[in-house]
């Protein structure tokens, strides 16, 4: 469906969320961006305790105007928390020891329009002023020859666009001002299984917070022993230019003292389409579930999951490896991830 200039029911839904239960959220309206004769805002809405050395946690959706389904993901969640927040005397005591953080709707005017990239024909998660490393493949991994191609960076030396640096904002200032903090933005698109990705998309070499990321996944494994996801780096599937988490884990490790994890949960959507394959006469059928049981069976699904990362957040001082625990970290994800060991991080 393309929705032209009307307001994405996404969006719709976030501002009831709003208008119905401001005076329990902290609200701001990031920027504002245009989509042919409509204006639509970018919010951040956040809740629980500010001070720095508590732990954060950041949910991400609608990066990609045409994955509606990781909007629908977060906006699930940001409901669910929300409607407990009356009577869920465990959620209140969370939130005294955690900061959360959510921008269901990155991409309003994409949403709006039906297309990856935002109405300026950028897709923001090829935005950030940084190249890959290594070689990346032909378009999929950023390009300049033109918005009209798939995969658009913008222009050479230009700033990032409206809803790039609105995001880059909100994780500056709430996420890598706390101690420890990880992110999640939830997509979909790629292969037949749930992945989570964690940098770097920009070269093959691991992170230097790889054994946090190894001791995150194995406390995945044991507290949910069937889970569905597929855990490792990006790169071990392709490679981009100009990756906003990127940028923003190499702004994080600017301060050694803190830990930023960001993690992107990449949904299968091929699977959908094998189930289905009458959504291949919809754009948006190769990115969203399209049948509704399987769209509510998503989202019950996921929650889960951003539940799992609200509490590894808080929890993080009974998970995060010190001295030789983090060495012998390392080492096991050398092997797992990258089939190799006692080679340098990235810088």
């Amino acid at each position: 469906m393309h929705y032209g200039e009307r307001e994405p029911p996404e969006l719709v839904e976030l501002e009831r969320l709003v208008s119905a239960f401001g005076d329990m959220l902290e609200l701001r309206v990031m920027c504002e961006v245009s989509a042919g004769a409509r204006s639509f805002p970018v919010y951040a809405i956040t809740l629980g305790n500010p001070a720095p050395g508590v732990p954060a946690v950041g949910y991400f959706g609608g990066v990609h105007g045409v994955e509606r389904i990781g909007s629908a993901v977060v906006l699930a969640f940001l409901r669910s928390v929300i409607m407990r927040l009356r009577w869920d005397e465990t959620l209140h005591h969370q939130l005294e020891h955690l900061r959360m953080v959510f921008m269901p709707v990155v991409n309003p005017g994409g949403l709006a329009r039906g297309t990856r990239a935002n109405p300026a024909g950028v897709d923001l998660m090829r935005n950030a002023p940084l190249d890959a490393r290594d070689p990346v493949p032909w378009l999929l991994g950023g390009q300049r020859f033109s918005p009209w191609l798939p995969w658009y960076r913008g222009r050479q030396g230009e700033p990032m666009q409206p809803e790039s640096q609105a995001l880059c904002q909100v994780v500056e200032g709430e996420l890598l001002s706390h101690d420890f903090s990880i992110a999640v933005d939830c997509h979909s698109g790629f292969g037949t299984s749930d992945r989570i990705w964690f940098p770097y998309a920009s070269t093959r070499l691991p992170i230097a917070h790889l054994p946090e990321m190894h001791a995150l996944a194995e406390i995945l494994d044991q507290t949910q022993l069937h889970h569905p996801y597929v855990f490792e780096p990006q790169s071990s599937q392709y490679l981009t230019h100009g990756d906003l988490w990127d940028h923003l884990y190499q702004r994080a490790c600017v301060e050694p003292a803190c830990i930023h994890l960001p993690l992107t949960l990449e949904m299968g959507s091929w699977l959908w389409v094998k189930k289905n394959p009458r959504q291949m006469l919809s754009l948006l059928g190769f990115f969203n579930p399209l049948i509704a049981h399987r769209h509510a069976r998503v989202l019950r699904r996921h929650i889960h999951w951003l539940e799992f990362i609200g509490r590894a957040a808080c929890g993080h001082r009974g998970w995060v490896p010190t001295g030789p625990e983090r060495a012998r970290h390392r080492e096991l994800a050398l092997r797992r991830w990258y089939d190799m060991g006692g080679v340098s991080d990235a810088d």
